[in-house]
């Protein structure tokens, strides 16, 4: 077996609210009223859409705000996996992730693990570290160990879904993995948003079910795997190992699409580099290891 490499869930396509447009010849993030299925193959116009997603939406043209869905394992942490990360903009790579107490980081001595302050305080982030989530959920029953993977750095996603994944935990007694769920576009307005609407993701029950209808869904179910033999807690352990087998679940070929989808920097019109505090000739680990010098060296002084 292969060392330092994460196993993560088989991905067979991909959730979003948000797509890529070409504007004056950039391909540019955008952001979107409903969610979108996609295959892991892109075109030049884009991600090419999962039959899913035109079963789901019924007629041509309608939105589609709402998604069945399962989850693959039990453990909330094993289905959302979410950590502060700071990315290298040019390819998506992680450099840094931690939870706000401890992180691994990536420096010229090699993989380090060290104490994380948070992204309102971490200098070395020095606004580019974001929370970062991963959700990944079955659609249809074809394929049970195969997973749909949504994507988000936004806050108001990765705290609902959290919060919601650790309440059916606990009024379930764990059986996460038989509830029937469904994934639900919400929107709000905020002082930020200057008034304007912002979308984030919400976990439900299904429609028509009521939250003691869906319990007993679940311990049905979770009866009648087992008793085909169906071990869902050797998956949730096995998937518990592959998670910690990589320094990083982010392979770099993965890189690239989440360098594109969430990383984007503005381009000047008179310039082809990025405005901001990243630049792409930059190696940013370097600059990692430059930042913790410096900050030694004023630690050491005031000594």
């Amino acid at each position: 077996m292969l060392k330092g490499l994460a196993l993560t869930p088989p991905i067979i396509g991909r959730i979003a609210i948000g797509k890529i447009v070409r504007k004056d010849g950039k391909r540019l993030p955008e952001k979107d009223d409903e969610f979108t299925i996609t295959s892991q193959v892109q075109s030049k116009d884009g991600w090419i859409p999962h039959p899913i997603d035109e079963t789901l939406r019924g007629t041509q043209g309608a939105k589609l705000r709402s998604i069945p869905v399962r989850l693959l394992f039990n453990d909330p942490d094993l289905n959302l996996r979410a950590s502060y990360t700071l990315f290298e903009r040019t390819t998506g790579r992680p450099l840094c992730v931690g939870d706000g107490e401890t992180c691994r980081r990536v420096t010229s001595a090699g993989m380090q693990t060290m104490p994380c302050p948070t992204p309102d305080v971490c200098e070395i982030g020095n606004g580019n570290c974001k929370p970062y989530g991963r959700l990944n959920v079955r659609l249809g029953e074809e394929d049970e160990l195969g997973s749909f993977i949504f994507r988000t750095t936004g806050f108001n996603s990765i705290r609902t879904l959290a919060a919601r994944l650790r309440y059916f935990y606990a009024v379930t007694g764990g059986l996460l993995s038989t509830l029937p769920l469904e994934l639900r576009l919400r929107g709000k307005s905020t002082v930020q948003s200057h008034r304007a609407s912002i979308y984030y993701v919400d976990l439900t029950v299904r429609p028509g079910m009521s939250m003691g209808e869906a319990i007993g869904t679940a311990r049905a179910d979770h009866e009648a795997r087992r008793s085909l033999g169906f071990d869902q807690v050797a998956l949730d352990a096995a998937a518990s190992n592959g998670f910690s087998a990589g320094a990083f679940e982010e392979s770099q070929e993965e890189g690239a699409s989440v360098s594109e989808e969430f990383l984007f920097v503005e381009k000047s019109d008179a310039s082809d580099e990025p405005t901001g505090a990243l630049s792409i000739k930059t190696n940013l680990s370097d600059k990692l290891d430059r930042k913790v010098a410096s900050t030694l060296r004023r630690a050491r002084a005031t000594l």
